[in-house]
């Protein structure tokens, strides 16, 4: 079984990380909470030497980001320079761009540019194109959903999934039946807990929602999951103890 370690996902604490000094403050807090590895997503125009330096004095790992379709399309050996800088395998897309949503063609047509895309990243930088869902992928277009058609139309050996269960869950899918759907294209995931507070879902610490994390977590270690990738949308807790909830649960069942 391959190495597992749990990471933070940036986005959750980017009201405190548009600044080098606030970035660097939150790595050294993500540190002594206990956490080994990051997700760089949401932060803000930091200089990708600082951000590399700032994650070393924290001893932290970058196991993969969140970047713009823009710059994967536009800006691809810069964005992989700086991902070599970090040594970090990979890359992710955060959501499907709004073009492409509405119907099966959009969907078709995006599995192909990023299968493209994908193997240019594997070919020429050894680097891994991932790709994150949310719900909408979920809905039905002619017949089928668009999670789906990614799955089936993209390039099995160049294009990875980033499954986020949360909205997989919220989308109506199975979260256990997706993880090992995606077995073999998923190294890196992204878990966070979903509860109903006041008769609305809302989300949640790990382990403090109503989501199998159980279960899900033994499917992800059965079909390979390295990167174990806390993420919470929002919080209603200060979100560095939000992650210190979250990654005390993940340690019991890991």
């Amino acid at each position: 079984m391959k190495q597992t370690t749990i990471a933070a996902q940036m986005y959750t604490l980017r009201e405190f990380t548009q600044t080098p000094e606030g970035l660097r403050e939150a790595f050294q807090k993500l540190k002594v909470i206990g956490y080994q590895a990051v997700q760089i997503s949401g932060i803000g125009k930091i200089d990708p030497q600082l951000v590399k330096q700032y994650a070393d004095e924290s001893e932290l790992v970058i196991c993969a980001t969140h970047v713009s379709w823009d710059r994967l399309v536009n800006d691809l050996e810069a964005l992989a320079a700086e991902h070599k800088l970090w040594n970090c395998k990979y890359i992710g897309l955060g959501a499907l761009p709004g073009e492409y949503q509405n119907s099966k063609e959009g969907y078709r047509t995006f599995a192909r540019l990023a299968s493209e895309i994908a193997r240019t990243l594997q070919k020429e930088h050894g680097l891994q194109f991932i790709y994150h869902n949310h719900d909408f992928e979920f809905e039905r277009v002619d017949g089928v959903t668009g999670t789906e058609v990614l799955l089936e139309e993209s390039d099995v050996n160049a294009l990875g999934f980033e499954l986020d269960l949360y909205w997989v869950q919220a989308g109506g899918g199975s979260p256990v039946d997706w993880v090992r759907k995606v077995q073999g294209r998923m190294q890196v995931v992204h878990l966070k807990d979903m509860a109903i507070v006041g008769r609305k879902q809302v989300f949640a610490e790990i382990g403090e929602g109503n989501m199998n994390y159980k279960d899900i977590i033994q499917a992800c270690r059965k079909t390979g999951v390295e990167w174990y990738v806390v993420e919470q949308d929002v919080c209603r807790r200060d979100p560095f103890e939000s992650l210190a909830i979250s990654l005390n649960y993940l340690q019991k069942l890991l």
